[in-house]
């Protein structure tokens, strides 16, 4: 086994996450070790956030993200929370700039315990999410669950928030569609040759949405954070609703607002589990030995 390195286990609005500190190291935490932890009731999670040392000036850490099937992730709001929240813990610090494989995340931990994150410009274009073949307006393509006639889920809203991301309009409870079901299956539909996150979404004010999110590479989640992101650009987008909006997942409540200048910001809490250690090999973990019962 090598060298052990300290993680949190945390949660985003429900959102579960890994914060892993690799901060001083040079290895990085395997897919092996992520699906390991991913097959451990009391480590599951939906994303590893692995905290290293910068790479870019002007910037405090780079952070490289893993999904619970060892694949790589490009961007995570909900987890980004967290790992403000287990920074300013550690630091005092309140406002930080991270680097991602999706670029630079500007954020900032409120005195109220909220955090808000700069999830960046969201990207409009069908080359830009990507998708397979052409489609000039994004805000709805042709895609559909079920009966030609009478489809379950149809013609939805793409977007990319450093990550793809397909919503499907409903005028139903999202709790009514069979999202373990159909989430794989449009995950990974051929139009989308990076995958995609698929978002069922209901409006149900000018300024709040309901939300369930089959997460790329993790599955069913009780929260998305950049899902929320893409679902609101999509809303405006189609005039469903204003550019600031209050979102309800089922882990909780997340506020998104699309900025005048085009960023988009993503506010809501992070909470703290327990801590650990763990091998970034193999996923071996043991938990603090002050949180031993």
């Amino acid at each position: 086994m090598g060298t052990a390195a300290p993680f949190a286990k945390m949660n985003g609005a429900g959102n579960e996450i890994i914060v892993a500190d690799m901060r001083g190291r040079a290895d990085r935490v395997t897919p092996a070790a992520a699906i390991a932890l991913n097959a451990d009731q009391a480590t599951r999670f939906d994303q590893i956030m692995a905290i290293h040392d910068p790479k870019r000036p002007g910037t405090a850490y780079f952070i490289e993200i893993l999904n619970s099937d060892g694949s790589g992730a490009q961007a995570c709001g909900n987890g980004t929370r967290c790992v403000v929240q287990a920074l300013a813990a550690d630091t005092g610090q309140r406002l930080f700039t991270f680097e991602t494989v999706a670029g630079i995340l500007n954020a900032e931990e409120h005195a109220d315990g909220l955090i808000s994150v700069d999830m960046g410009v969201p990207r409009l274009g069908w080359q830009d999410i990507p998708l397979a073949e052409e489609f000039r307006d994004t805000r709805a393509i042709e895609l559909q669950i079920g009966p030609i006639d009478a489809p379950v889920l149809h013609s939805p809203s793409v977007v990319s928030m450093g990550n793809p991301h397909a919503i499907f309009w409903v005028d139903r409870d999202v709790w009514s569609y069979d999202l373990d079901r159909f989430g794989p299956l449009l995950e990974n539909h051929p139009i989308f040759p990076e995958r995609a996150n698929i978002t069922i979404a209901e409006v149900t004010a000018r300024d709040a949405i309901t939300i369930r999110t089959w997460e790329r590479g993790a599955g069913l989640t009780r929260a998305c954070g950049s899902a929320a992101c893409a679902t609101v650009v999509a809303a405006a987008r189609t005039g469903r609703t204003e550019r600031k909006v209050a979102l309800t997942a089922p882990g909780g409540l997340l506020r998104v607002e699309w900025r005048a200048d085009d960023h988009v910001i993503l506010t809501g809490p992070a909470e703290w589990e327990f801590s650990g250690t763990f091998d970034p090999a193999t996923g071996a973990w043991a938990r603090d030995a002050q949180e031993v019962a």
